[in-house]
């Protein structure tokens, strides 16, 4: 009789981010991601919830390997404080190891560490476990989903994911590869719940292009638009609508700075020659040739947008005719945060555009139900454990 295989939540199961699961059969251990969490409206003093490793630390001799399944913060934030006490190899895909590097860098101090790249279709085995990476669509390039297989049973863990039929970067999910997972007998599904409360589809990314086509067109002067720093993709369409309307973009904030020049660099981000400048080269053009896309959507009160509205930023304030757009939907508890922020913009006269009066100024990234439901229909899991949702979405 073989062991029986063991899931560990170590963050991310009745709660919106710190994902991170450990999935241990035997003597070996893999983790799945390893995020944060933003803090509560109550959390005074506190910037970043991390998830308890505890229970890894204790084992730390059995830990194979960490694997990222996409290079969100809630999946890879908490990456440079666990790999102080863990020394095991990171896996990624493409886009998510590039931002994991500039993220590690940041950390000074952190020593050594071993990260490695990973696409979907391969396969690396820890001991008595083979995890395979499959595609998936979300709001960021190169998501994934991974299926383990143990002596005990094969477990597929969906990733953050929706079935968007048109995605900006053209990569759908991997259907065919879900129903031949299917037809191979899955023990467990772990899928994304976070928008399991809505009915239907969820809208395609291209919606938000066509949004901020217009959006940047039509506004009178600057145009300020704040999403994660990780929101590659978004980033990327707002380079193309500033490009429409004849704008230049430049980015704000440590992490969007760091992040837009690796994408720049590394082809994720694609523009003319001299689209995207400084914020010292930015501010010589008039108004309405000027696009800043910034940090702060989650009304953080350490992010470039918390500390334009409440007048602390050297940088940038606001100006007459300034449109702001946030293009993010708000994490449960932030958004006491999020209303102070869009507040103060709006008394010093900032214009500010949000889901609430224009839709398609963001899109989630997670299935409704009727993805969710072909999701299992395709698994046919013998059991069911749903995933990155508070209690009610699970």
């Amino acid at each position: 009789m073989s062991n029986p295989v063991r899931i560990v939540p170590l963050g991310g199961l009745g709660e919106v981010g710190k994902n991170m699961m450990a999935v241990e059969y035997g003597d070996d251990i893999v983790v799945i991601d390893a995020g944060v969490m933003f803090p509560k409206q109550d959390m005074h003093g506190v910037d970043l919830v991390l998830p308890d490793t505890t229970y890894l630390v204790e084992r730390a001799d059995r830990v194979r390997a960490i694997l990222i399944t996409h290079g969100h913060e809630d999946h890879t934030g908490a990456l440079p404080y666990v790999l102080r006490d863990l020394h095991v190899p990171v896996y990624a895909p493409p886009l998510a190891h590039d931002l994991v590097q500039v993220k590690l860098r940041e950390h000074s101090g952190l020593g050594r560490y071993e990260l490695h790249e990973v696409n979907p279709g391969d396969s690396l085995t820890f001991g008595a476990i083979t995890a395979e990476y499959f595609r998936v669509c979300h709001s960021i390039p190169d998501s994934c989903g991974i299926a383990l297989t143990t002596p005990a049973g094969l477990i597929v863990h969906s990733g953050d994911f929706k079935i968007d039929h048109t995605p900006v970067d053209g990569r759908r999910t991997d259907l065919q590869r879900l129903a031949e997972l299917g037809r191979q007998g899955v023990l467990l599904l772990l899928s994304d719940s976070t928008y399991a409360e809505v009915p239907g589809y969820t809208e395609s990314e291209q919606v938000v292009g066509v949004a901020l086509d217009r959006a940047l067109a039509e506004a009178p002067g600057r145009v300020l638009v704040a999403t994660f720093a990780s929101l590659i993709a978004r980033v990327q369409q707002v380079v193309d609508a500033a490009v429409k309307s004849g704008r230049k973009v430049a980015p704000a904030g440590r992490s969007m700075v760091n992040n837009v020049n690796m994408a720049v660099a590394k082809g994720y981000i694609k523009a003319p020659p001299g689209t995207i400048v400084s914020l010292e080269e930015l501010a010589k053009l008039p108004p309405e040739r000027q696009t800043i896309v910034l940090t702060g959507a989650q009304g953080e009160p350490l992010a470039v947008l918390a500390r334009i509205a409440n007048r602390s930023s050297r940088d940038i304030s606001i100006q007459d005719d300034d449109t702001v757009i946030i293009s993010a939907s708000t994490i449960p508890g932030n958004e006491t945060l999020v209303a102070r922020v869009i507040d103060d913009l709006t008394r010093q006269g900032a214009r500010v555009v949000t889901r609430r009066n224009s839709p398609g100024v963001h899109v989630q990234g997670h299935a409704s139900q009727e993805e969710l439901k072909l999701m299992l229909g395709l698994i046919k899991p013998k059991y069911f454990v749903p995933i990155h949702g508070e209690y009610r979405m699970l």
